[in-house]
């Protein structure tokens, strides 16, 4: 098993739901996941193209790492967990719902500050970095919630090794996911914001400023896993599929690199 591990606008959270992916219905016969928010558009993708090559159905619902966690821990019916971080799918094996043997660490992924596309925000991501100076005395940072999502969490630490956290917590604007969180920037409510490499790609709204040192936050690993509760015989192909070669090309595209299955 895996070993490792604001200042709120009023509408922050309404946002957030609703800029949350809404789940297709599922019928009786589809693979249903859990999967982070990041993995959206990749995920889309090669689900589309599992379709097309099995005539499975595979439904996904999209959210932050956490919420689908206590979803799972709550009795909600999915087949498949995929995570943005180990912290979660521990605390899912932890409660005995995971098929314990299936558990991948599959892709690995990196943090950026991203400003809208029109942005002339400059900077260097190193120890010290003036971020606050960047932001003004009015300018919000936005991030996923820095206390239990997977990005937010990735990124708190960053600015915490690099000696920044105190200077910008006060400026830090907190979202459900970090689709949401992209979002605030996008729109241009944030002139920056911290989301995953993968995210600022998927969106053409935005432009990286500059990428976290991997030494300055913990290893960022996406895992997967089967769920005991499962009952659905197609899951288990679906997953199998996942780890394929044939589905890395969805993944890599969109920027995520694959780790050592099974670490």
């Amino acid at each position: 098993m895996f070993s490792r591990r604001s200042l709120l606008l009023a509408p922050v959270v309404a946002l957030a739901v609703g800029l949350a992916a809404p789940a297709a219905p599922a019928f009786a016969a589809d693979t249903v996941v859990f999967a982070a928010s990041s993995l959206q558009t990749a995920l889309d993708n090669a689900v589309k193209a599992y379709t097309v090559a099995t005539g499975k159905a595979v439904t996904v619902n999209y959210a932050g790492s956490n919420a689908l966690a206590k979803q799972i821990e709550q009795g909600a019916p999915a087949d498949i967990f995929f995570s943005a971080d180990l912290d979660w799918m521990k605390d899912v094996h932890d409660k005995n719902l995971t098929v314990a043997a299936s558990e991948k660490s599959l892709l690995g992924n990196d943090i950026v500050l991203v400003a809208p596309k029109d942005s002339t925000a400059s900077l260097t991501i190193a120890p010290n970095v003036d971020l606050a100076g960047l932001l003004g005395s009015d300018g919000k940072l936005a991030m996923a919630n820095v206390d239990s999502v997977p990005a937010g969490k990735y990124g708190k630490a960053a600015l915490v090794k690099l000696g920044v956290w105190d200077s910008v917590a006060d400026k830090v604007v907190q979202a459900d996911n970090v689709r949401a969180a992209l979002a605030f920037v996008t729109k241009g409510e944030a002139p920056l914001g911290i989301v995953y490499s993968t995210d600022a790609n998927a969106e053409p709204g935005v432009k990286v400023v500059g990428t976290f040192p991997a030494d300055s936050h913990p290893p960022i690993v996406y895992p997967v896993a089967l769920l005991s509760a499962s009952t659905n015989p197609d899951a288990q192909a679906f997953l199998t599929w996942l780890e394929s070669d044939t589905a890395k090309p969805f993944f890599t595209a969109q920027g995520f690199t694959f780790v050592n299955p099974g670490t």
